[in-house]
């Protein structure tokens, strides 16, 4: 193609080298490849978005939907074209009369039962203001005036049908026929019986004359008698109106009060008048079959047919005929709206032709026993009985008042059966639909095979029908029952409620079965109807094959033909309604003069009928399945969700209920007596949700969350938790829910619940940080049980582990000694005592963190208060060793030790230290009983606090300082950021942070490598001056160590035995803060070497080694004579001795640790000398550089 539009000049063109070709196969395999990319670009998003997607179509999420109505877009006119003209125009105008009724219907129940039963909803009377009932009256005046003008019309096309059916009979003999209507309607009742096994559908008595006409002549009625009803019963209704008028009377007394002009009120009064004439005073459709039928001017006659009458009276058996049979029965398709429609026509007939049939009213009432009420719409119900002795009073006083009275009792016994056999009926369905949804999935899901196909359609047709009945059954008990006990006023027991919302359930699983498999079904409904038409095609075809071999001509034969022809030409196409209209009223004329064999004619009625329900299948499903009724009986729904709440086994039918819940939506839509819809959508939304939280997700919160509390707090034993005996539920299936859609919000019971706890989790612990752990250890078993994840709450947002805090215990540090007791071993301080139940403790964790919180710059800064500490406490060391008493004693201990060192194996006495001590008491005592040997040693452990505080700043620093430089990947190798700045060219301010990140790398290695070493410094600090001539008296420190040590010890064991006692004051168990001080001021002095001379430890080990066996001896020779008193005596006195040793040699480790950390093993001299030799090395390395070169090797 292209190459034939290509110019002359472009002719060389043609010449194939073979390019092109080659060209073609490049773009073809590009293409190729970039649809391959596309497919697997999209099938990944597909992965994304969906976890299946499939065939089935999801109720709540899709985003379309697939109308299966038959449609097309010829007139009437167009489809009904025959040669005979007459039977043209009677069928164009009875199909064209029945369109419009069904119009009027459609209209009616979307737009006037809704506007009217909606009317007053959306607000309560503690909500109302005054005049808010005037205004919503004021905005339904409108649509009062648009009803006016429906009823209006339905009054004219009732008329109208009227007379064109009386036009049709003709009573006069000598009057023109416009058709032959002898034969019109076929007495065939009972010649299909051998057709009734084999069908799904109900078997409906035969078409009798034009009895669709009739038909649709009952439901117009049925909506006008519905209208009343409604109006009738709608108490807020009547009085707003009546308040309305009130106003009214009140606008006319003071017009210009209100901004109207006077000249217009009297009309819009009339109006009113005429409203309320019309539709408020319940005479919709009696004023309907009042109307004046004959024609005044000569025109039709009524009233005076007597053909018409009996014909009228005829369809009526007739239709009555079908409806009797299958009513409440499980087959029932619409035989209740059909009675509705019998009973309107019923009270027609008598309204014009004043004649009533006795026993076919008599039949009529008798239906009241099988089906005692009939739903009409919503909540509004419908008592047949009170209807026919209402309308036609006379024909009542016909019947005895026991058969009437009979009908009350009835309906009271009906309901009592209905409540005891709901729950029989609830499993029954059960089993059905769940063997349906069973029989539906397989048979869609199997393949179609083209030799089976007919028969494959038929089991599919039967199966789609089978789903609509149980639809029908299931929605007519619902309603029925709910309504009634509404109407009657009767309370419903709590298994009724839970049966009924079973049923529910089932309706719309019903629905969702359709839904899910629309794309199949569609598919299978086209095929059904078109093999259905085929079989009515083939049934007409033999009538009409029938008709035309018989050659006797006649106008009637003619007429049957012509019709026939029509019934064909209406089945060749698409199954619309105007169609199935046309082929029905065909058919009342084709079938006249036996054109149809007995055993013929019944299979084309089902066929006829089963094409009406598969035409129509999903408007018909979906029209059952509505449960915008439940808007009225929402009282239920607390109760239900207890149920579910109850029964957490099946949660997953929470989705069917809120479906059921939103098919109110559309309805509630066409509410006039608000500023909007949405305001009553808004109101309906919130109470649906309040019961929702109420019943079911505050509950399921409050449950889960006091779960997980015992659970997580068993070791309690609160309660009994034995499932065994306090049973068990199973919560976590309400979380594998999908979202379930309400309005225009998914409700997701997991992520509520995982909001919920994270919110109480989170709020909880900012009240109380120290329960982070145990909501964390919530957290985790929510997890594990539930599958929920929880959010981190990420508190407290700094550690607990701070205890006091660094700078707290600087400022006030001559308290912390005084108050905590320290232990070298855990490197922790334990408080002394506490008002609380517990005792603080702080350890390097703490230090850690608060270093971390206010900068390594505070260690220096605790290290110089420490020091101002200890300049303060060595004042009162120095005077204590000063005083003259105290002097003395230790002047003449080290004489004394001198002197008898060489005797003593140079050990100094134990008896010497304990007489050190009882002489100190001698001195006096404190009000608490301490003497001044106790005030001392309180001194020395409070400077060893004062040290061991120190030491655990040093090792806090270096915790820190290592889980801060554990980012660092190398600390060999540490880049130079500000060089690598300066190399970059990069701007001042990137130079001054690379500079500052630099200094902070350099502080924290060099911490995390050695730290400051703060002992040295305060040995450095202080051991000048302890060593100066003028202090010479604090040189006799170590000759007071022993009597010290022993006061330590006696202290030590008083305080740990208070431990055991139920006054725990003064208790402790350790207190290496003593330990920590002498050391450091034996280092100070330099006295260790003065301090071992002594050899004290050992001293006093050979003293209780001594005194242990001497008690063991003892126990031997009092072991033979048996005196228990003694025995008790020497095993308490071992026991003791015991202890003792154990506490000094505790003592004696603690001190020997706490030497190390002053380098006990080197003297003064010693580390002068060393120093010196450091110096000079220092100095020769800076001064010589060959020197400094020889040395490398040895330094590397």
């Amino acid at each position: 193609m292209a190459v034939e539009t290509l110019t002359p000049d472009w002719e060389f063109d043609r010449v194939d080298d073979g390019s092109q070709k080659i060209h073609a196969e490049v773009q073809l395999k590009n293409y190729g490849k970039f649809l391959e990319d596309y497919t697997s670009q999209l099938r990944r998003i597909e992965d994304a978005l969906d976890e299946s997607i499939g065939d089935v179509w999801d109720f709540n999420l899709d985003p379309i939907a697939l109308k299966l109505l038959p449609f097309e877009q010829s007139s009437l006119l167009e489809l009904i074209k025959t040669e005979n003209k007459v039977l043209n125009k009677v069928i164009t105008v009875y199909a064209a009369l029945c369109c419009e009724i069904k119009k009027l219907k459609y209209e009616a129940e979307t737009k006037f039962y809704n506007g009217l039963l909606f009317y007053g909803e959306g607000a309560t009377d503690s909500s109302m203001v005054e005049g808010d009932c005037q205004i919503q009256m004021g905005r339904f005046i409108s649509f009062l005036q648009e009803l006016s003008c429906f009823v209006t019309r339905c009054y004219e096309v009732v008329m109208n049908v009227v007379h064109q059916l009386a036009a049709l009979y003709v009573s006069n003999k000598v009057a023109p026929k416009i058709i032959e209507t002898t034969g019109v309607h076929f007495q065939l009742m009972g010649t299909a019986d051998s057709y009734r096994s084999n069908c799904v559908l109900p078997r409906n008595s035969l078409v009798q004359g034009f009895q669709t006409m009739y038909e649709h002549l009952g439901e117009l009625l049925t909506v006008l008698l519905t209208l009343d009803e409604i109006i009738e019963y709608h108490v807020t209704l009547k009085d707003h109106w009546t308040m309305y008028k009130r106003l009214m009377k009140s606008v006319h007394h003071n017009p210009s009060k209100f901004g109207i002009q006077e000249e217009k009120l009297k009309p819009f009064e009339k109006f009113l008048l005429r409203l309320e004439g019309q539709l408020l005073d319940g005479t919709i459709f009696q004023a309907c079959i009042e109307q004046q039928f004959d024609s005044l001017n000569g025109g039709v006659s009524v009233s005076k047919n007597s053909t018409f009458a009996e014909e009228f009276a005829h369809s009526l058996r007739s239709i009555f005929a079908n409806v009797e049979a299958k009513i409440g029965e499980p087959s029932e398709i619409d035989q209740r709206d059909k009675y509705v429609g019998i009973c309107g026509l019923f009270v027609l007939h008598f309204q014009i032709f004043r004649t009533v049939d006795k026993k076919f009213y008599k039949s009529l009432l008798d239906i009241c026993k099988k089906v005692p009420a009939i739903t009409l719409t919503a909540n509004i119900i419908w008592f047949p009985d009170n209807f026919l002795i209402q309308k036609m009073p006379a024909a009542a006083k016909l019947l005895d008042r026991k058969s009437l009275q009979a009908i009350k009792i009835h309906r009271d016994t009906f309901l009592q059966q209905k409540a005891q056999s709901l729950t029989k009926d609830v499993q029954s369905y059960y089993v059905f639909v769940s063997a349906w949804m069973m029989k539906m999935e397989s048979i869609l899901s199997k393949e179609q095979r083209m030799d089976k196909f007919a028969e494959d359609l038929t089991n599919r047709c039967s199966v789609f029908i089978q789903g609509f009945l149980y639809a029908y059954g299931i929605s007519t008990m619902v309603k029925t029952t709910m309504n009634l006990y509404m109407s009657m006023q009767k309370p419903m027991t709590k298994t009724s409620v839970k049966a009924l919302c079973r049923l529910i359930e089932l309706l719309k699983a019903v629905e969702h079965m359709f839904h899910r498999r629309s794309t199949v079904v569609a598919d299978s409904v086209s095929h059904i109807t078109q093999h259905l038409q085929h079989q009515a095609l083939h049934a007409i075809a033999v009538a009409k094959k029938r008709v035309i071999s018989d050659k006797k001509y006649s106008e009637q034969r003619l007429d049957v033909l012509s019709a026939l022809v029509l019934a064909e030409n209406a089945l060749n196409g698409p199954s619309t309604k105007q169609r199935r209209l046309i082929v029905s009223l065909s058919l009342s004329v084709g079938t006249q003069m036996k054109t149809f064999k007995d055993e013929e004619l019944f299979p084309l009625q089902v066929v006829m009928k089963k094409l009406d329900i598969i035409s129509e299948l999903r408007e018909r499903v979906q029209m059952q399945c509505d449960c915008c009724f439940l808007y009225w009986h929402r009282a239920v729904f607390p109760i239900y969700l207890d149920d579910v709440y109850e029964n957490a086994v099946d949660a997953a039918r929470l989705h069917y209920m809120f479906s059921a819940l939103r098919d109110c939506v559309p309805a509630v839509k066409h509410t006039r007596h608000l500023e909007s819809p949405e305001v009553l959508l808004d109101c309906y939304d919130r109470e649906i949700m309040g019961i929702l939280n109420e019943h079911l997700l505050d509950r399921l919160c409050r449950e889960i969350e006091k779960d997980l509390r015992l659970s997580v707090h068993t070791h309690l034993k609160l309660d009994d938790r034995n499932p065994f005996r306090v049973g068990t539920k199973d919560l976590a299936l309400f979380f594998s829910l999908h979202p379930i859609r309400f309005f225009d919000r998914f409700i997701d019971i997991r992520a509520y619940v995982t909001h919920y706890l994270d919110k109480t989790f989170y709020n909880l612990t900012t009240v109380a940080l120290h329960d982070w752990a145990t909501y964390s250890e919530m957290r985790n078993l929510a997890t594990q049980r539930y599958g929920l994840v929880l959010m981190e709450a990420h508190l407290p947002s700094q550690t607990l582990e701070q205890g006091l805090d660094v700078l707290e215990i600087m400022r006030n540090i001559h308290i912390f000694v005084s108050r905590y007791l320290y232990n070298l071993n855990n490197q922790i301080f334990i408080e002394r005592t506490s008002n609380n139940k517990h005792l603080n403790t702080i350890n390097i964790r703490h230090i850690a963190n608060s270093i971390r919180t206010h900068g390594t710059g505070i260690m220096n800064t605790t290290v110089n208060f420490t020091y101002q500490f200890l300049k303060k406490k060595f004042y009162i060391f120095s005077q204590f060793m000063y005083d003259e008493h105290i002097k003395s004693r230790l002047i003449k201990d080290i004489r004394f030790f001198r002197e008898i060192k060489d005797q003593n194996d140079h050990k100094y006495p134990f008896d010497r230290a304990e007489k050190f001590n009882r002489g100190i008491r001698k001195l006096g005592v404190t009000p608490e009983g301490q003497s001044y040997l106790d005030q001392f040693r309180q001194l020395i452990s409070q400077i060893g606090n004062a040290m061991g505080y120190v030491r655990m700043i040093r090792s806090g620093g270096l915790h820190c300082s290592s889980k801060a430089i554990r980012f660092v990947p190398d600390l060999e190798d540490i880049v130079n950021f500000e060089e690598l700045v300066k190399e970059e060219g990069l701007a001042e301010e990137t130079l001054k942070a690379a500079r500052h990140l630099d200094s902070v790398l350099s502080d924290h290695t060099r911490n995390s490598a050695e730290g400051t070493e703060y002992f040295k410094m305060l040995v450095d600090v202080f051991a000048p001056e302890f060593r100066r001539p003028k202090n010479i008296h604090l040189r006799n420190f170590y000759i007071i160590v022993p009597p010290l040590t022993l006061n330590f010890v006696e202290h030590s064991i008083s305080c740990k035995e208070k431990l055991n006692k139920k006054n725990k004051i003064g208790a402790a168990f350790t207190d290496d803060g003593f330990a920590m001080g002498v050391a450091y001021i034996l280092k100070l002095l330099d006295q260790y070497q003065e301090f071992d001379s002594l050899h004290w430890f050992q001293s006093v080990r050979e003293k209780y080694v001594k005194e242990i066996r001497a008690v063991a001896k003892q126990q031997l020779v009092q072991a033979a004579s048996q005196d228990e008193k003694l025995l008790q005596t020497m095993n308490l006195t071992q026991k003791r001795l015991d202890v003792y040793l154990q506490e000094f040699e505790l003592l004696y480790f603690s001190l020997s640790s706490a030497r190390i950390f002053f380098r006990a093993d080197k003297t003064a001299a010693e580390e002068n000398q060393e120093k010196k030799e450091k110096e000079e090395d220092t100095k020769a390395s800076s001064g010589d550089p060959d020197s400094a070169v020889s040395a490398d090797p040895v330094v590397k």
